[in-house]
């Protein structure tokens, strides 16, 4: 099926409570995946968050010196290879990680904790819709495209676009919490306050961590 006629497909689905179509089944979230809560932004928030979500691609990465440069290909081979069960296809799996490490920083972010969100929010599946609504690796709930995007949900499963919204969604809840990772992080959730979900991600995130990389 088609990548487009696949995510219209899944679309319809989550939106009916049940799939259709011969042979597929609707992906669904893990048990630990939750939603963001719709709040109230501000106009200069709104305005700073949807500049940030409308900026360029990724580039490819640049590094100031050799020694960095290495650092970098150490982390890539070495989740690379952690993550050749969930993600089969070595060129996927590149593209992956590379948008990672990329949008992780732009946000000032590490990447090891953006891996392990992800790990317990989808479970690393590109498709993932909970119960909730919330979609694609990083478990975006689509009323953040009205907020600060184009409105198309239908983004939240391309690769670079729901790490980005991710990204800065859980920079933006850093910043609000005063720099918590534990209450940004059940923010991100819908559980702030509650420990189960940030225990579960710091611990997904020991899975990521690389000595000797640049992640």
């Amino acid at each position: 099926m088609p990548d487009l006629s696949r995510r219209r497909w899944l679309l319809q689905a989550a939106g009916a409570g049940a799939a259709i179509g011969a042979g597929w089944s609707l992906p669904t979230a893990p048990a630990w995946a939750g939603a963001q809560k719709e709040e109230q932004l501000s106009d200069a928030v709104r305005t700073a968050l949807a500049a940030q979500i409308a900026e360029a691609p990724p580039p490819q990465p640049h590094f100031r010196d050799a020694n960095h440069f290495a650092q970098y290909w150490v982390w890539l081979a070495t989740e690379s290879a952690r993550l050749q069960t969930r993600i089969p296809g070595f060129s996927v799996r590149r593209d992956f990680l590379q948008t990672v490490w990329y949008e992780a920083h732009r946000a000032g972010l590490e990447p090891a904790l953006i891996l392990g969100l992800i790990q317990v929010e989808s479970g690393f599946k590109k498709y993932a819709i909970s119960s909730a609504g919330a979609m694609g690796y990083m478990q975006v709930m689509p009323f953040w495209t009205q907020q600060i995007g184009n409105g198309d949900i239908t983004g939240l499963f391309h690769m670079q676009v729901n790490l980005r919204y991710g990204c800065v969604i859980l920079r933006h809840y850093l910043n609000i919490e005063n720099g918590s990772l534990f209450y940004a992080l059940g923010r991100y959730n819908g559980s702030r306050g509650k420990a189960a979900y940030p225990d579960a991600v710091l611990a997904a995130r020991q899975r990521w961590l690389v000595a000797g990389g640049s992640g």
